[in-house]
C-alpha cells in the first residue's frame, strides 16, 4: 500500500475506522500542453528487496517521529525515512490489534511475495521489508505527489486540467493491463482493490498503482475465481463480484471505471456527505454519460476550459461507461482501455491545437 505521502489506506470495506491524511503542499505545474508519452524505462531495480533490521527501520525514520508521519491507516502507520544510502522511502509500519494480526501477516506476505516479481514503470516498486520479531515493515519509492484522489478532492494546491488527467489514467491503465497480462508470473494478477488513493504520482506525475495486500492470483487456467469473503473498498466493488462472490480481470476493470469517474467529475466514489441517492457517484451519473448535453453538467468545474475539447469528454465519458457495466462481459479489457484513452488523448491535443490556429487566424 504505499506510500509517497501516504495515501493508500483509504477507507476498506472491512474497516469501519477513517484514515487520518494530512494535507499536502505542491507546487504549481502547467499541464494543457502535457501529451501521452510511451512510458519510460523503469529505474534499474534491485534484484529482489532488501531486507532490514528494527534497528534500520528506527533509524531511517528517526524512531518513527511524528516529524516523519506521512499518514494513519486501517493497517499502520506510513512514515518518511531515509535509508543508510540516503535514499528517501516511504515505510509502513503496521501496527494492528492482536485480532487483525493474522489479516495484517496475510497482506504483508502477498504484498512482498507480489511486488517483489513484479517490474514495471506503472507500479510501485518494493524496495525492501523488515520481519524482526514480531515486527512488520514494508519499504517503498518515496512518491513525492502523493495520491491521485488528494489532488481530485483539494488537498493539494495544483489543479489537474485534462490533459494531466488523461495522462494519470493511461498510465494506471498501463499498469492494470501489466497485471493482467500474466507476462510477469506467469498468470494473471487481479488487484481487488484499485482505487484513486492506491494511484500515487511522481514529480513527473507519472501514474504508479500501489497497495497489493488484497491482491490475487488467478487460478492457473480459469477465467474466474470464487472467494469466501468479497474484500476492497466500497464505491469500486463490481457489482457481480458483490452479489456471487465471483472474481475476475474485470472487476478491476470496473473499479478503473469508477476511478475515470473520479477524474471526469472531481468527485468521490462515495460521499457519505450527500444525501441516500446522491452518495454512489456510479448510481448518480451513470445514466447520464452517454448524453451530450447532460454530460456537461458533471464536470469538474476545476478543470480549465481551456484544456478540454467536448470530443475527448464524451468518448472517455463512453468508456467510462462500458467500464462499469453490471454485465462483466460486457466491460472492455484494459489493453482495450489503453488503445481508447490514446486515441482520445491524441483527440483532444489535435483539438486544442486547431482551435489554437484559429484563433491565431484571427
Amino acid at each position: 500500500m504505499p506510500f509517497g505521502l501516504v495515501s493508500a489506506w483509504n477507507k476498506r470495506w472491512r474497516s469501519k475506522s477513517e484514515d487520518q491524511l494530512n494535507p499536502w503542499i505542491y507546487k504549481p505545474v502547467e499541464y494543457w500542453q502535457i501529451e501521452d508519452q510511451n512510458p519510460q524505462p523503469a529505474a534499474k531495480r534491485r534484484h529482489g528487496s532488501s531486507v532490514y533490521t528494527l534497528k534500520e527501520m528506527e533509524a531511517a525514520t528517526n524512531s518513527f517521529s511524528d516529524d516523519n508521519l506521512l499518514g494513519k491507516g486501517g493497517f499502520g502507520r506510513v512514515y518518511k525515512g531515509t535509508l543508510r544510502s540516503g535514499e528517501i522511502v516511504a515505510i509502513k509500519k503496521m501496527d494492528l490489534p492482536s485480532f487483525k494480526e493474522a489479516e495484517g501477516e496475510r497482506e504483508f506476505r502477498v504484498e512482498v511475495n507480489i511486488l517483489s516479481r513484479l517490474d514495471h514503470p506503472n507500479l510501485v516498486s518494493l524496495i525492501g521489508y523488515c520481519a524482526d520479531g514480531k515486527h512488520r515493515f514494508l519499504v517503498y519509492e518515496y512518491m513525492h505527489k502523493g495520491n491521485l484522489q488528494d489532488h481530485l478532492n483539494g488537498l493539494a494546491e495544483v489543479k489537474m486540467d485534462w490533459p494531466l488527467r488523461l495522462k494519470v489514467a493511461l498510465g494506471a491503465a498501463r499498469g492494470l493491463a501489466y497485471l493482467h497480462s500474466s507476462s510477469a508470473v506467469g498468470i494473471p494478477i487481479i488487484h481487488r482493490d484499485f482505487k484513486s488513493t492506491n494511484i500515487l504520482l511522481n514529480t513527473n506525475y507519472d501514474a504508479k498503482i500501489s497497495d497489493f495486500g488484497l491482491a490475487k492470483l488467478m487460478p492457473e487456467g480459469q477465467q474466474s475465481c470464487v472467494t469466501s469473503r468479497v474484500l476492497g473498498t466500497f464505491g469500486y466493488f463490481d457489482p457481480e463480484y458483490t452479489l456471487t462472490g465471483k472474481l475476475t480481470l474485470q472487476s478491476d476493470v470496473y473499479a478503473f471505471g469508477v476511478v475515470m469517474l473520479e477524474l471526469l467529475t472531481g468527485r468521490r466514489a462515495v460521499d457519505l456527505t450527500l444525501g441516500p441517492n446522491d452518495q454512489n457517484l456510479v448510481l448518480q451519473v451513470r445514466h447520464i454519460l452517454n448524453d451530450k448535453k447532460k454530460l456537461r453538467k458533471v464536470i469538474d468545474p476545476e478543470i480549465s476550459r481551456s484544456s478540454y475539447t467536448m470530443e475527448s469528454i464524451n468518448m472517455f465519458a463512453n468508456l467510462a461507461s462500458r467500464c462499469v457495466r453490471a454485465d462483466s462481459s460486457e466491460r472492455p479489457s484494459m489493453v482495450d482501455c489503453i488503445k481508447e484513452l490514446q486515441l482520445i488523448l491524441h483527440t483532444n491535443t489535435k483539438g486544442l491545437s486547431m482551435t489554437m490556429h484559429t484563433l491565431r487566424m484571427i
